[in-house]
């Protein structure tokens, strides 16, 4: 088993523009999303409509919003990234689910899907080369 430090600089050796602009996007699409379940609390308590029934429903709005919006900021901006990202995954695993327990989504399906494929992915690759986890490792 590979340790952190050892992906952390395979990470750095290969690391690319686009990958970092993935990982910004990513980060900005949980903002967006976590500033729409703000501004919108009817719709995610519509989306969690089909877990009303296993309790814990307030928790879980009270954590999304927050998870997404600062968990958001943290993976564009390469701060504590996979940590931000370990965040996310009982989200999108929700997300997911809930697809298969409520009235099937394709469209939401889709995106939950590609959401938390690149999710493993950035938890697996690190925040990469250009990003604040990277430069304050380095100004040790």
């Amino acid at each position: 088993m590979m340790s952190i430090k050892s992906l952390n600089k395979w990470a750095n050796a290969h690391t690319y523009y686009p990958l970092d602009l993935l990982r910004i996007v990513l980060g900005v699409f949980f903002f967006l999303k976590g500033i729409q379940f703000v501004a919108q609390t009817h719709m995610l308590t519509e989306l969690i409509g089909p877990l009303k029934g296993y309790g814990g429903v307030m928790l879980l709005i009270h954590y999304i919003a927050p998870a997404h919006l600062v968990g958001g900021l943290l993976i564009a901006f390469g701060l504590l990234t996979r940590w931000a990202l370990i965040a996310q995954l009982p989200i999108l695993f929700g997300a997911i689910l809930i697809n298969f327990m409520g009235v099937m989504h394709w469209g939401n399906l889709i995106l939950a899907v590609v959401a938390l494929a690149l999710t493993a992915f950035f938890i697996y690759y690190g925040s990469g080369k250009h990003s604040l986890d990277y430069y304050f490792k380095m100004q040790v």
